[in-house]
């Protein structure tokens, strides 16, 4: 069947197709490399310099998407659609700055932080990356998941790894638990001090400890259910299900994901 004749039908049925990220995916896969065994990622920021306007255009596609067509979207398209364009944007800010923070967090000012900045349009609007985050995907009971945690990347060491290729609609449960599992086998982030019986973990589960909560009861729970990445015994998972484990949460590490 023609594209064309595909397309009327969809718009008849009132079903959109999935946005194309196949242009995100080629600049992640040749800008991005995943480090310490996988565990996290190296993002060349000189290599998206000078891919700028490859980025430039899928930022532009991203952009022209209107409300109404995101809407006939369904659900892991959505949620693909705003994670990548959560993670391209920020892309961009980094790019946008002369010369190169050292920290996301050096971008804009005490009353106008990096995740505030207006400087792109989605869904028919301008916004900042806090409302891509918080309103359009958290805000959403449809949309959220507590991995999305680990796939939306604040372009900083400490954050979960911006994996070297775009999300998708038809693999983003596979790509969500992925990440997730990457990021909680990385022992500089979540490791577990049998000495003190002690399990410290990333403050992303501070700051977010609700979102776990809501999912699985508690912190403790959802992080007990990744007992193996987390390198927990049974006899430990149960411990930290009940809460009879002590739980600490690391220091954050600011600076930025560049490749050295």
């Amino acid at each position: 069947m023609r594209p064309v004749i595909i397309t009327l039908l969809l718009l008849l049925t009132g079903i959109a197709q999935a946005f194309e990220h196949s242009a995100w995916d080629a600049l992640l896969k040749a800008h991005v490399q995943w480090v310490r065994g996988g565990v996290t990622s190296q993002v060349d920021y000189n290599g998206f310099a000078a891919d700028e306007k490859r980025l430039e255009h899928y930022l532009g596609s991203l952009s022209a998407v209107s409300e109404q067509q995101f809407r006939r979207y369904d659900r892991d398209q959505q949620l693909a659609f705003l994670i990548n364009a959560y993670n391209a944007f920020t892309v961009k800010l980094i790019l946008d700055q002369d010369p190169r923070p050292d920290s996301i967090r050096d971008i804009g000012s005490l009353f106008s932080g990096p995740w505030d900045q207006r400087f792109f349009e989605l869904l028919g609007a301008p916004r900042i990356l806090d409302e891509v985050e918080h309103d359009l995907i958290r805000g959403n009971p449809e949309l959220m998941d507590p991995r999305i945690h680990f796939a939306v990347n604040c372009a900083s060491v400490g954050c979960p790894a911006l994996r070297p290729e775009a999300y998708t609609a038809e693999r983003l449960d596979r790509q969500l638990e992925d990440s997730t599992r990457r990021f909680l086998s990385d022992r500089q982030r979540n490791r577990y001090d049998a000495d003190r019986n002690r399990l410290a973990v990333s403050s992303i589960f501070k700051w977010y400890r609700d979102d776990f909560a809501d999912a699985a009861g508690t912190l403790h729970s959802w992080l007990a259910r990744y007992h193996a990445p987390l390198a927990l015994s049974e006899d430990t998972a149960e411990a930290l299900r009940r809460g009879i484990l002590d739980l600490s949460f690391m220091s954050y590490d600011w600076s930025l994901n560049s490749a050295r």
